[in-house]
């Protein structure tokens, strides 16, 4: 309804955006100050992208070359429906807002329409929803071919940011997570050697009953206590809290 009332401009696209995200409490309405991508995440969180919006630094840039794009083009009476889907998709290729991109693209073929007087005033002319009943098909035209050859892109990128990263990354672990690791087991063999002289068990829950005291600020849980440790003395759980809390004085 509120289609090609108002000139395209980057305000009208934010006020469109506005009306359409009516909860605004997790979306920000109007342009994005960060990057996005559409796609997945796998198990670890890691991104998986499917498409890759531009970047924030463009998207006034790109907003305002695809306004006056569009201007020109009802200037020079392109044909309407060309008007709009050179407008809708070039939108939504450049993804500029946070959320609803495909909502305010699907708009801007209303508005472009509306505005050309391709259909008669007042009339909600359903073309979006036709769209959306052919969704493989509009999927299909959604996604982006590439058909230039970018091969030296990938293979003459800068590495400069990867590797000093990898530099640095290299460089903390030779100078602190590796001796730390060393220390770590130094310590622990002599805390466990300690507890078995103290009171003879196996291994594993020697290593289970220095863990939980570790864990717990250098004090046996009273869960674990009552439960795997229930056959210990107050005396022999004294004494092995005591040697982990002086063995491992000083590690963090």
């Amino acid at each position: 309804m509120q289609a090609g009332k108002h000139p395209l401009t980057i305000d009208e696209i934010v006020r469109l955006h506005t009306l359409l995200i009516e909860d605004n409490r997790f979306i920000r309405p109007g342009l994005r100050s960060d990057d996005i991508f559409l796609g997945e995440r796998d198990h670890d969180n890691h991104p998986l992208p499917e498409f890759v919006g531009a970047r924030p630094d463009a998207l006034m840039g790109l907003l305002g070359g695809l306004i006056n794009t569009n201007k020109r083009m009802r200037d020079d009476d392109v044909d309407p429906v060309l008007q709009a889907a050179v407008t809708a998709f070039g939108f939504v290729y450049i993804h500029p807002l946070q959320d609803g991109n495909g909502r305010l693209h699907r708009c801007l073929v209303h508005h472009v329409l509306a505005e050309r007087k391709f259909s008669p005033p007042g009339m909600v002319f359903p073309v979006s929803s036709i769209m959306l009943d052919r969704i493989d098909d509009y999927r299909a035209t959604l996604n982006v071919e590439v058909l230039n050859d970018t091969g030296d892109l990938y293979r003459y990128f800068d590495c400069t940011d990867a590797a000093t990263f990898l530099y640095q990354c290299v460089q903390r672990t030779v100078e602190h997570d590796l001796p730390r690791g060393i220390e770590y087991l130094r310590r622990h063999d002599e805390a466990r050697r300690a507890i078995m002289d103290t009171v003879e068990m196996p291994d594993r829950l020697a290593d289970d009953l220095l863990t939980f005291i570790r864990q717990n600020n250098g004090a046996l849980p009273r869960k674990r206590r009552e439960r795997e440790f229930e056959k210990l003395t107050d005396q022999e759980i004294t004494r092995v809290e005591a040697i982990i809390q002086d063995i491992f004085e000083g590690f963090a």
